[in-house]
């Protein structure tokens, strides 16, 4: 073999390995996206591949199998996380890899306050411009995507949106959104048995949201939590205004009215003889905790005081005694707050 052809042998691979390496180091490095800035959205179930798929598809990348290839070096396919993020004018490959998997998505935090139902949830998430009102209630109401959700004995997801703080990123699919808070309240309330006495998972649910309605004092809901079990057990009707108000939200003016208490629907507990249909709101875990440990007394009545607490009664003219001072004595009427007690 002459010294050309050994060289050449030697050459030939070298050479290969060099424009090789030039050709990932231009399409990792040099090749950079000329587009403006772009949003790119993760969704919570994405697999690595749809992920890359779309980088390369929008041309964020130049390589969908180099940016495979580099993920799967540093250990990260399943490491890209649900959220919004910017690819930025002029990035490469690298640079896109580290938006993804080192930086926050743009995201925003949004909080849910107890006790508010899916209609006020979906217009503050739009009003946030986090996703649209119409398709977030659609898809509350949509039985099929109940089942997906493990909801199979309810005709909406009110009561399981659980009321947090999330981290929730602009222009997310009203999906996306349900499913985070679905499977926070699972999380939340993992760890309790939801039954008691007589009353099925859905029933304490239901009677947790009237609870957390009726009172914003944490001290208060077990003791109101037995007044609605007591009424449950001499079959009385509970003839609470909040559930009456849900059975006709959408079309509620603000003032509950004579004919509201005397038009029946599935919520209106002036005219059931037992709990709604559904929950009225999204309870958080003291309200459902003090479903499952009621305070055990022989109250059946109780009026606020104004100030967010109530007074308690065992019988029907001891609350007309209270609902005398408090309701109708105009100077008892000035509003005050719960917040103000010194036993708070």
């Amino acid at each position: 073999m002459t010294k050309k052809h050994t060289l050449f042998l030697i050459g030939a691979p070298v050479l290969a390995l060099l424009l090789v390496a030039f050709r990932v180091y231009y399409t990792a490095v040099v090749w950079r996206y000329p587009g403006p800035d772009a949003d790119f959205l993760i969704s919570p179930s994405e697999n690595f591949s749809s992920i890359n798929a779309r980088l390369s598809k929008q041309q964020l990348i130049k390589s969908a199998r180099l940016f495979h290839r580099y993920s799967q070096l540093k250990g990260v396919m399943t490491k890209f996380k649900a959220g919004h993020y910017i690819i930025r004018h002029n990035s490469n490959l690298l640079d896109v890899f580290n938006t993804l998997i080192y930086e926050r998505s743009a995201a925003m935090l949004f909080t849910v306050p107890e006790g508010r139902n899916m209609f006020e949830i979906g217009k503050m998430l739009e009003d946030n411009k986090i996703t649209s009102y119409s398709e977030f209630i659609s898809l509350a109401r949509d039985k099929q995507f109940l089942r997906e959700l493990g909801i199979n004995d309810a005709d909406s997801v009110e009561g399981y949106l659980y009321p947090e703080t999330y981290d929730f990123s602009p222009n997310l699919p009203a999906k996306a959104v349900i499913k985070t808070m679905v499977n926070q309240f699972r999380k939340k309330t993992a760890d309790l048995d939801m039954s008691v006495g007589n009353l099925t998972a859905k029933q304490v649910l239901i009677l947790a949201s009237m609870v957390e309605k009726e009172t914003g004092d944490k001290k208060e809901r077990p003791m109101i939590a037995g007044v609605f079990l007591n009424r449950l057990q001499k079959k009385m009707r509970l003839q609470s205004d909040p559930t009456t108000i849900y059975g006709v939200y959408e079309n509620y003016k603000g003032n509950l009215t004579k004919k509201d208490l005397l038009a029946p629907t599935d919520y209106n507990t002036y005219t059931l003889s037992a709990l709604p249909i559904g929950p009225i709101c999204n309870p958080g875990i003291d309200a459902i905790k003090a479903v499952l440990r009621p305070e055990m007394h022989h109250y059946l009545y109780f009026v606020s005081m104004n100030d967010g607490t109530h007074v308690f009664s065992e019988t029907y003219e001891q609350h007309e005694a209270a609902v005398q001072k408090w309701q109708r004595t105009v100077k008892n009427r000035e509003g005050r707050s719960w917040r103000d007690h010194k036993n708070q």
